[in-house]
């Protein structure tokens, strides 16, 4: 079986099965019990397997009835190929006004809600998260209130220290900043490397989140070509530090927003390499890297530095507390500045908040309910690539993530997906369109789509609806 485990290889089996037409679109995959008898494994082993095909779109589960062969959309439905070309140059920003637009659109709760950037918030242990705040409010020391104000609670420092070990990084918690979520992290840090009119390289497509900090900065962007799977093109980005001459570089290496992207571990070693030999800072967000499909966490570029050029940013924002806004930075070289920084500008996160979420960390769950988040997501990701493939025009592409909640959808070429947003908005319907992802305004025929929402009729009917908008558009239709 080589590297192989055993719930890979079980997977690898019914998958053949699936491929070659033993196992036919609406077959039931022989039961949990059955398998174990037949295969000599354990129950855990055919579970593990059975979530895999199911991450991969190939099987589905119904409720208290066990597994079933796909209708198959999700292995038709090709996935982009190409990285993006944009053009080689810095580009003075100016997104806010279209980005506030799109995401105004989608913010009432009546709309189907594809364009969020958040999952659904019933997928959160909210209840026992407040037993946690319940409990640290009681206790609370007063002083504490006053302690650690700059770079945050040292108990909550030291439990996010411990998970870094965990995957064999041994950063300290004094080289751990808390912040008011993921974003004020990046900013933090984008803010302690530059300067204004500094040029700072991004991914193409990027976070709308980064090209607004380096609007409100001064900041220039340097688009550098992207791969829908592996991230970003490694020799392009040499070619854009020689020429332009950046800053900093602010990449998403695990699950990129909106690509949904993972780089390879032997690329995020040459990307740390890279960056190294030109003492370039690397702001790594890494907000989603809980979230995989695979069998372990991905490593960040973090693990890979041996020089402290990367600020790891993250948060319990997209993992298990969104209302909380309690991220951080392990900043590295650069942690007093950071820390300074957040003194001058907000001080300290807030401490009954930290107190709590050290709390639930400590009284350990947080585990269990990330395995059972991951398996709902990568249930969710499959539906909807299903989905997609059956009601959207032919020609179109998406992305096939291993981890996250986005699905990078690429229509034929002559779509325009911010008239389609306009058009899905008159039907309750909310999409994150392509151009608010680019500085030069490109990605006109793609579109981001949320997969953490709940999935219900309601969502598969938006998607025929989308389905229906984007066919009208596209250029075979007119």
């Amino acid at each position: 079986m080589g590297d192989m485990k055993r719930y890979e290889a079980l997977a690898a089996d019914i998958e053949h099965s699936i491929r070659s037409g033993v196992l036919q679109s609406g077959d039931r995959l022989p039961s949990v019990r059955h398998t174990c008898e037949s295969r000599g494994v354990s129950a855990s082993t055919v579970f593990q397997a059975y979530y895999l095909l199911e991450a991969r779109g190939l099987v589905r589960a119904r409720e208290r009835s066990g597994y079933y062969v796909s209708d198959g959309a999700a292995q038709h439905l090709p996935q982009p190929e190409q990285a993006s070309q944009p053009q080689d140059a810095t580009i003075a920003v100016d997104v806010s006004e279209l980005v506030f637009e799109v995401l105004q659109a989608s913010t009432t709760r009546n709309v189907v809600a594809l364009g969020s950037a958040f999952p659904s918030p019933l997928l959160f242990p909210l209840a026992r998260l407040g037993q946690s705040v319940a409990a640290t409010a009681q206790a609370l020391d007063p002083w504490s209130t006053v302690d650690d104000l700059s770079q945050g609670h040292l108990d909550l420092r030291r439990q996010i220290a411990l998970r870094y070990l965990a995957d064999g990084m041994p950063v300290p918690a004094e080289d751990i900043v808390i912040t008011h979520g993921a974003l004020e992290a990046l900013n933090l840090c984008l803010g302690s490397v530059t300067r204004p009119g500094d040029a700072v390289v991004v991914e193409a497509p990027t976070f709308y989140a980064a090209l607004q900090a380096l609007e409100r900065m001064g900041l220039h962007a340097i688009e550098v070509p992207t791969h829908p799977r592996e991230g970003i093109d490694l020799q392009a980005l040499e070619r854009a530090i020689v020429r332009h001459g950046p800053k900093a570089c602010w990449l998403m290496t695990t699950f990129q927003n909106p690509l949904g992207s993972l780089m390879p571990e032997a690329k995020k070693r040459d990307l740390v390499a890279l960056l190294a030999r030109y003492g370039l800072p690397l702001i790594e967000d890494d907000v989603y890297a809980e979230l995989y499909f695979g069998d372990k966490r991905p490593l960040p570029a973090k693990a890979f530095d041996t020089q402290g050029l990367v600020l790891h940013c993250s948060s319990f924002s997209k993992c298990l507390a969104p209302g909380y806004r309690l991220g951080w930075a392990a900043a590295g070289r650069f942690t007093q500045a950071v820390a300074r920084h957040k003194l001058t500008t907000t001080l300290g996160a807030s401490v009954p908040v930290q107190q709590a979420l050290a709390d639930y960390l400590r009284r350990g769950g947080y585990d269990k309910h990330l395995r059972r988040l991951r398996h709902t997501l990568a249930s969710r990701k499959a539906r909807m690539i299903e989905a997609v493939g059956r009601h959207f025009p032919p020609g179109t592409r998406a992305t096939q993530p291993e981890g996250g909640y986005f699905l990078w959808v690429e229509l034929p070429a002559g779509c325009d997906t911010l008239v389609l947003h306009r058009q899905a908005l008159q039907h309750g319907i909310s999409i994150a369109p392509g151009p608010i992802f680019s500085a030069s305004r490109s990605f006109s025929n793609c579109l981001r789509l949320n997969y953490g929402q709940e999935w219900n009729a309601r969502s598969e009917a938006a998607l025929r609806t989308l389905g229906q908008l984007a066919s009208a558009l596209s250029p075979t239709a007119l």
